[in-house]
């Protein structure tokens, strides 16, 4: 049996809606996570960012409004990049999916195909 594959998504957007289509025309049938309205806890955020094999900064939105307000030229530590993702998920960057223990971002979709096997 094949893992679940989960996208975080936003509907709002162009690149989580390709890529959503992307991953529906290869045969998967995703769950779905519109994260701003459900955000990632801490734990599973945290669990993304390493699957990703990034810092949670690289995974930040830095042309977000919310961030030029709250953030910009702050210097935090990266559990507190988590938890500001988490009170602003606007910040995460999107979409997101995960397959086990792999994880790529949608942006072009394509770059998701690794996970569709």
């Amino acid at each position: 049996m094949r893992e679940t594959l989960t996208i975080y998504h936003n509907p709002a957007c162009t690149k989580s809606r390709e890529t959503l289509a992307l991953i529906r025309s290869r045969g998967h049938e995703p769950r779905v996570v519109v994260y701003l309205k459900t955000p990632p806890c801490e734990a599973e955020l945290t669990a993304i960012v390493r699957k990703l094999g990034i810092e949670p900064l690289e995974l930040v939105r830095r042309n977000e409004q919310v961030f030029k307000d709250k953030y910009a030229g702050k210097t935090l530590w990266p559990k507190e990049w988590i938890k500001a993702m988490i009170k602003d998920p606007i910040l995460i960057q999107r979409p997101i999916v995960v397959r086990g223990d792999e994880a790529a971002i949608g942006r072009p979709p394509e770059d998701v195909e690794r996970l569709l096997r």
